[in-house]
Order: C-alpha cells, then sequence, then structure tokens
C-alpha cells in the first residue's frame, strides 16, 4: 500500500467518524430546549399521522403479502443496482477479445434466471393485489 493510500484512508476515516459526531453535538447544542416547569402534555405524547387522528391501532396485523411485495421489490432492486455498473462498463470490457463474449454470455445466463423467476411469480400469482 503507497503512503498515499494511506493517507487517504486515513482522511476518509477520520471524517467518517467526526461528520455524525458533529452533526449530533450541533443538534444537540442548537435544538430547541423543553421549557422548565411544563410537563410533556397528551397531546405531544399522541400519534402524529398528518394531522389526523389516527383510526386504527399501529400493532394491526398486516398481509403476508405485503411483506412478499417487499422483499421481491428489494431483490430485484438488488438485481438492477448489478446491471447497471455492467452495462456502464460494457463497451470497456468488450475491447479485450478474450472476454467479450463471456461477459455477455453471463450476464444473459443473469438476466435469463431473473427473467424467469419473474414469470414464475406472475403465473403463481405473488404479483396480484388484493
Amino acid at each position: 500500500m503507497t503512503e498515499e493510500a494511506i493517507w487517504s484512508l486515513l482522511v476518509v476515516t477520520l471524517l467518517a467518524l467526526l461528520v455524525p459526531i458533529v452533526i449530533l453535538s450541533l443538534t444537540a447544542r442548537l435544538g430547541p430546549r423543553p421549557e422548565r416547569g411544563r410537563s410533556d402534555t397528551e397531546d405531544k405524547l399522541s400519534v402524529y399521522e398528518c394531522g389526523i387522528t389516527p383510526k386504527v391501532g399501529a400493532r394491526r396485523r398486516f398481509s403476508a403479502k405485503f411483506y412478499l411485495v417487499a422483499v421481491l421489490f428489494v431483490l430485484f432492486d438488488v438485481e438492477v443496482a448489478f446491471l447497471i455498473p455492467w452495462a456502464v462498463t460494457f463497451r470497456e470490457l468488450g475491447q479485450s477479445d478474450q472476454m467479450g463474449w463471456g461477459i455477455l454470455l453471463a450476464m444473459a445466463a443473469f438476466i435469463e434466471v431473473l427473467v424467469v423467476g419473474l414469470i414464475y411469480l406472475i403465473k403463481r400469482g405473488a404479483l396480484e393485489w388484493e
């Protein structure tokens, strides 16, 4: 590791430690303080939901379908996160004669697995909302 890389790593580490400390200390120092002698009222402790009193408790059950759709969203979102860097660097990767077709076939297989999985989910009705 070069000396320049060590200094860069040190600066990034210091910034990663100092920025949250500075922000939290400024928030604590400059933020609003409760007035002396006033206790928290029921209004302050109640749930705030767009200015409307909530009609249903926060502890109600959600359908398992909700969680399935959330997990599928995260799954396909991560797949897109893999596709974007590949698409950006595809032209550079294709310049070398040895790796161009191999990388293209690997990504085609990756996309094929995604499409087959999506078709399976659609046929099973996992994306239908009731």
